[in-house]
């Protein structure tokens, strides 16, 4: 009788995360080094990018604002070709009540949310290898209503839509979403700050699988969506089963 080990799926290819300095995006990073990737690592604070290369020895780094315009253009063209995956994390939501809500803020947040996405794929195409991965960050807190959630909400359904048209167009490159629930990261304490603890608690306690979800279960996502090749043009749910349970 036969036995079958798997070795390292991303070996000899090349993984590019952008947001890849901390959370998420790190984790990804790790993982995907530990699959045998290489990795190339954007983020905007330099000092955390340098420190995260080290991590998990990145091939090389850049330092600059996604959501220019132009620094994003020249980041894809000096990118060596082709690369095989890229990953997008996921900036902070904006969650505000009409009487309140920011318009200029509203559309830096649609720009991040929407507009980033395609700015990358339409970058993509010619430095992203056929078959390899586009891959979106989202999240499942917009699918809930109520006051301060129409922006949120409205963010969380369009990406969905917009990546399952761009998985057509720019075929046979794969676009993909990630949506996440609460995920216990950097970004998620400074958002809640002193309740970090308690909202811990309350999923412990909640979730159908009775812990929190961290960077490294979205991270392991992440690259079995890299691996498969038969996935495109889809959103992958990761909560924990939150969307189920009241809160």
């Amino acid at each position: 009788m036969s036995s079958y080990t798997a070795g390292p799926e991303l070996t000899g290819q090349t993984v590019v995360v952008i947001g890849g300095s901390a959370g998420i995006g790190l984790e990804t990073a790790r993982r995907a080094r530990g699959e045998g990737a290489d990795v190339i690592l954007a983020a905007r604070n330099p000092e955390r990018l340098e420190q995260a290369a080290a991590d998990v020895g990145a091939l090389s780094t850049a330092a600059f604002d996604a959501t220019d315009s132009a620094a994003l253009g020249q980041f894809f063209s000096d990118l060596p070709a082709p690369v095989d995956h890229v990953m997008v994390t996921g900036t902070d939501p904006y969650y505000a009540p009409l009487a309140d809500l920011d318009r200029d803020r509203a559309h830096r947040d649609f720009d991040d949310h929407l507009w980033l996405a395609i700015e990358v794929t339409r970058h993509s195409v010619g430095r992203v290898r056929p078959g390899g991965t586009l891959l979106f960050m989202g999240g499942t807190g917009g699918r809930q209503r109520g006051p301060g959630r129409a922006l949120i909400g409205a963010g969380t359904a369009a990406l969905p839509a917009l990546v399952a048209n761009l998985a057509v167009e720019v075929a046979p490159i794969r676009v993909n979403v990630i949506a996440a629930g609460f995920v216990d990261t950097p970004l998620s304490a400074s958002l809640l700050g002193d309740d970090l603890d308690k909202r811990r608690d309350q999923l412990r306690a909640t979730l159908p699988i009775r812990r929190v979800v961290g960077p490294a279960d979205v991270a392991a996502l992440a690259v079995h969506i890299m691996t498969n090749t038969a996935l495109t043009g889809a959103t992958y749910d990761i909560d924990g089963g939150q969307q189920l349970v009241p809160g």
